[in-house]
């Protein structure tokens, strides 16, 4: 048996020694992984910090501990392509979700025109929820948990609400388009 799947082994059995040092032998592992694959510092933090929470958390599922190097990098590539969905984003720095941002002093007429609030109406309750928690900077994960549903089903109700907000909203600037050029001399 290798080290890390005696590692693995011994962290299976509860020694919470083994594992602290498989974890911090992955650490090293991922971050080489991700590096490589993305380069910012700041991010590939993040990332091997996943990584490895995944990990800790699935290692009771792995059943033959020799294979831990390729659950392990099975892990990694998730949050890899969790990252390139835009999972990762800026937007919990931009703002603190209890003080919501100023509003502009600058509006156009079309964007004055486009209600947001009225495009949200067309949002059952549920799934105007999970919007507006994505928009705190939630993730699937945390979001699923809220509100007892699984990741996957959050997903889902994100993309379908997207596709109904967007279809709404360009309905609403073609409206304020045409009316426009029918005002225009």
């Amino acid at each position: 048996m290798n080290d890390l799947g005696k590692l693995a082994a011994a962290a299976q059995d509860g020694d919470e020694s083994a594992l602290t040092l498989l974890l911090n032998q992955l650490q090293n592992i991922f971050r080489g992984f991700f590096i490589r694959r993305i380069g910012s510092r700041a991010d590939v933090d993040d990332l091997v910090q996943n990584a490895l929470v995944r990990v800790s958390k699935g290692l009771t599922d792995l059943r033959d501990p020799e294979k831990l190097k390729g659950f392990a990098m099975k892990a990694a590539l998730f949050e890899l392509q969790d990252y390139f969905r835009g999972r990762y984003s800026t937007k919990e720095s931009l703002f603190d979700a209890l003080s919501p941002p100023e509003k502009s002093t600058y509006q156009s007429d079309v964007a004055a025109s486009i209600d947001v609030e009225r495009a949200l109406a067309q949002l059952s309750p549920r799934a105007r929820k999970i919007i507006e928690l994505r928009e705190y900077g939630y993730r699937y994960e945390e979001i699923a948990d809220m509100i007892g549903t699984t990741e996957a089903a959050v997903k889902m109700q994100v993309k379908r609400a997207f596709e109904k907000l967007r279809r709404f909203i360009s309905v609403l600037w073609w409206t304020v388009f045409w009316s426009f050029l029918s005002n225009t001399p």
